[in-house]
């Protein structure tokens, strides 16, 4: 069973589609005993880290979070939240990932947010990368974006180089959309569904 966190983001008609293409079926949940039980966990997120913070609060699951075991995905805003702290708002997120998300500084022939379709660079092999190709386009959509860490598994580079996908332990972001992000987005979502579980 995949958990989908209701955090409050708006891509969760897409998440749930892209995981019907693939024949999963998944649950939109706060609650933490499905969340516990789930054999994947996925983080989504479209909106404001410190809104999204806040519902995960109310709803007692920051903790929950950050104890699982089992393969957790989050995806845009839901990878910044995996992250210590985010500008947007001044905002302490999830802390799984050390470093703080901070947001695109305007420059000549650059508009804030980034949107559309880019290449992303591989840091590391990983599993997730399986059959995605040596520089993948996804389709991203955001004002923030976490820096470059020990974890970073690709970058992607719009002025500022930044994490485009994440990884530690059992935690798994990437920053663009992967399920709307074609054949390569719909690998990505499929090759974390083979993870493993600490």
């Amino acid at each position: 069973m995949i958990a989908l966190i209701d955090s409050g983001g708006a891509n969760i008609s897409s998440v749930e589609a892209a995981l019907e293409r693939l024949n999963v079926k998944a649950v939109f949940t706060k609650s933490e005993s499905v969340i516990r039980e789930a054999d994947k966990v996925i983080l989504p997120g479209v909106g404001a880290a410190k809104d999204a913070m806040k519902k995960l609060s109310d709803a007692g699951l920051v903790e929950v979070i950050r104890s699982l075991t089992q393969p957790v995905l989050g995806i845009c805003l839901g990878m910044q939240l995996l992250f210590d702290r985010s500008e947007e708002g001044n905002t302490e997120t999830l802390g799984i990932v050390g470093g703080n998300v901070t947001h695109f500084r305007p420059a000549p022939n650059k508009t804030v947010p980034h949107m559309g379709w880019n290449n992303v660079t591989p840091a590391h092999d990983h599993p997730l990368f399986n059959g995605v190709g040596a520089e993948p386009y996804f389709y991203f959509v955001h004002s923030y974006y976490a820096p470059v860490v020990a974890e970073t598994l690709g970058t992607c580079t719009y002025d500022e180089t930044f994490t485009a996908i994440v990884a530690k332990n059992n935690f798994f972001g990437c920053q663009f959309h992967p399920e709307r992000s074609g054949a390569a987005g719909q690998k990505i979502i499929e090759n974390f569904l083979t993870m493993k579980g600490d």
